[in-house]
């Protein structure tokens, strides 16, 4: 299977002519939801195409998606559901993802959004297509649609399985034909290929290094760019002096505005260059660090927004026989993608053609010929894998700077930022603070829940717990953070469930009750219910359970884009150094259809594999707009050798919608680290990540 990939934003209208130019022969069959179907609304689609399919004369299939691969699989998923309703075999698909001339537009990669969303659309079309092929067969073979049936991109006559005819021989002379308005989908009893375990379709291309991305790509005469960076993101340039490197043979210069570059077809060159430019920086002062930032926050008087209420919260407080108020801290995240941004640009004959590492190739494509004024179809990104994204290449910034150098230049320009610029420029998770105050009442039940989180949005704040007196709201104020942010993979949700399951662990406490024990008391859905129950089997809890000494175990619930996560934990604290070993994770989810169970277990995996460098290591240091945490060496992710035994449990409900698996599991993994802390050594954390000299500080305080 060959995979290509590209995004950008904005709805496009395409030439339909031009488009069929660009497609070649074969059956094009043309699918639009411009109304609901199957319960999905888009709410920006093409005028003539939305999701669409080729079947080529040869037999294999083209499957159009906005959609970008950026290591969740969504190459292998999406054409499991395809092949599954045209009846052809998938290794008979080949996936054309994010090219902004031939796929239809996507507003981005990002939100566990491919699946729930795209999967429909993906089925749809393709059942659309089944339908037109046996009204062709019909056709060719002569003999009524009701007779024939569909096998592996073969349509036959049910009495005679000899009388058939082949997509191939179908679509010759073909180009475009219209199906049924809603073609009747399979049902779980007859899947073959959904729900069933297969084999990433691009894994053969990636560990034999065949796989390309935006930095694989050469062009005759090419030139490396490199740009003078100041040590603050937000700094301005005032002036630079080139009388260094004026007599190195072949090197180029680019001014444009704050951007000064210097370009060489030798990428060493280039490096060598830039260090010998001098130049001077306009730098804002420094309001504050990634220390004082928590307080910094809490006096910069920030306004509150309500996401939900019910009942009487100061009732509440007055009924209730325990009441507890804390606070919980978090610090900024950097996304550390392997690869780091990257772009390549030729500029020819009045076009901009693209190579971007970005999860919106449509978007990249506005913001790109908004910042040179070229109009959209003057852009073309052409988009290859992702070495990972996680939120972080939804901005690119560098796509702007080398599309800026390559109109100034008469070659290609390839920008490949270092370490160094991926974590100056990042858009970090927000830090934030959340305060809680709670109470139970005689029951031990919840009985009020005041909830404000401050400087991070309210994703995964919502109650699930049954609390008849509750209130929450974020507080914030524009322009508030010293650090750029963004979205990082399920944005400010691990924040969010880290203060809600901490603070329910510690009402569990004071109810002195198990913490599974008391969650279900306070349960009432059966989404959440159904993987809480799964993960305590396979996990094998016990009420009031305890584990040899030294180790612990904890629980935590959460919810995101719709999937409910239940997660358990063991853990050793050594008492002496303060070092945690998480030696053991079960995590179940209640994700509706699983399309690629196998697929779906890697992304869990890997979700909670992040998870533990957020919670335990990961902390960016900074001062103002100097971001201090620079490399690997000082922004410590979760290793191989931390890695635990990590088990998965899924809900079986095949029949209903499928929905994102690319999120959910990360955003339980503090919380559930914190609560088996709390368990193994009696202390309990307020802020993450959980590093040796604050483990120690709360054994000191209140260990056992």
């Amino acid at each position: 299977m060959k995979t290509y990939i590209n995004e950008t934003d904005g709805p496009v209208n395409k030439d339909r002519r031009d488009f069929l130019k660009k497609l070649g022969c074969g059956v094009v069959v043309v699918f639009s939801v411009g109304t609901p179907i199957y319960g999905i609304t888009r709410k920006s689609v093409l005028e003539d195409f939305n999701a669409y399919l080729r079947v080529k004369e040869d037999g294999r299939v083209d499957l159009f998606t906005g959609k970008v691969e950026m290591g969740q699989g969504v190459c292998t998923s999406l054409a499991q559901v395809l092949a599954e309703e045209l009846e052809v075999a998938i290794d008979k698909v080949d996936m054309i993802m994010g090219d902004t001339e031939l796929c239809p537009f996507d507003a981005g990669t990002w939100g566990s959004m491919t699946t729930p969303y795209h999967d429909p659309l993906i089925r749809a079309a393709a059942a659309e297509a089944r339908e037109v092929f046996i009204k062709m067969g019909a056709e060719k073979l002569g003999i009524p649609q009701k007779r024939l049936k569909v096998e592996n991109g073969v349509v036959y006559d049910t009495a005679d399985r000899n009388n058939n005819v082949s997509y191939a021989e179908l679509t010759k002379g073909k180009k475009v034909i219209k199906g049924v308005a809603k073609p009747k989908l399979k049902g779980s009893s007859d899947f073959r290929i959904i729900g069933k375990p297969v084999l990433r379709l691009d894994a053969m291309q990636k560990v034999t290094g065949k796989a390309k991305y935006a930095g694989d790509v050469t062009l005759s005469g090419m030139l490396h760019a490199r740009i003078k960076r100041p040590e603050a993101y937000n700094a301005k340039l005032v002036s630079v002096d080139t009388s260094a490197i004026e007599n190195i043979n072949g090197l180029e210069t680019v001014r444009d505005g704050d951007l000064f570059a210097v370009l060489h077809e030798s990428p060493d060159v280039a490096q060598q260059a830039i260090v010998k430019v001098k130049a001077k920086w306009d730098t804002p002062k420094a309001k504050t660090d990634d220390v004082k930032v928590f307080d910094y926050f809490k006096d910069s008087n920030p306004e509150e927004e309500e996401f939900e209420s019910g009942g009487n919260v100061e009732e509440g407080r007055s009924n209730s026989t325990v009441v507890l108020e804390e606070e919980y801290y978090d610090g900024y995240k950097a996304h550390a993608s392997i690869e780091t941004h990257t772009a390549t640009a030729e500029y020819k004959d009045g076009k901009l053609t693209m190579w971007v590492s970005t999860q919106t190739p449509f978007g990249t494509r506005r913001a790109v010929a908004e910042a040179l004024g070229l109009p959209q179809d003057k852009v073309h990104i052409r988009q290859s894998f992702l070495g990972g994204g996680f939120g972080g290449k939804i901005y690119n910034q560098q796509a702007i700077e080398v599309a800026k150098i390559a109109t100034k230049v008469t070659k290609p320009v390839q920008l490949i930022w270092s370490r160094k610029e991926e974590f100056l420029y990042d858009r970090f998770r927000p830090a934030a603070v959340v305060k809680i105050s709670s109470g139970i009442n005689t029951e031990g039940k919840i009985n009020f829940w005041n909830y404000n989180v401050l400087f991070a949005g309210d994703r995964g704040a919502k109650l699930f717990y049954e609390v008849p007196n509750y209130k929450g709201v974020t507080s914030s104020r524009k322009d508030t953070h010293p650090l750029q942010t963004g979205a990082w993979r399920a944005p400010s949700n691990s924040t969010n469930t880290f203060a809600r399951e901490s603070h329910i662990d510690m009402l569990a406490n004071a109810a002195k009750m198990d913490p599974v024990e008391f969650r279900l008391k306070c349960l009432k859905n059966p989404r959440v219910i159904k993987p809480l129950k799964a993960v305590a089997d396979k996990f094998g809890w016990k009420p009031n359970m305890t584990l040899d000494s030294g180790r612990g175990w904890g629980v935590a619930l959460g919810e995101d884009v719709n999937v409910y996560v239940a997660m358990m934990a063991e853990v050793e604290v050594d008492r002496i150094n303060g070092d945690v070993k998480v030696r053991r994770v079960v995590c179940s989810q209640d994700m509706g259809q699983v399309v690629n169970p196998q697929g779906t277990r890697l992304q869990v995996e890997g979700g909670i594999t992040m998870g533990l460098g957020y919670a335990l290591t990961e902390h960016v240091r900074f001062e103002g707009g100097k971001v201090k945490s620079l490399n690997f060496s000082d922004y410590e992710i979760a290793r191989f050798s931390t890695t635990p035994e990590i088990e998965t449990v899924f809900i079986d409900d095949m029949d209903s919608q499928p929905l994102g698996g690319g999120e959910p599991s990360i955003i339980c993994v503090g919380a559930v680290v914190g609560n088996a802390i709390y368990n193994a050594c009696g202390a309990r954390l307020y802020q993450m990540p959980f590093t040796p000299e604050r483990v120690l500080a709360a054994i000191q305080k209140g260990g056992m």
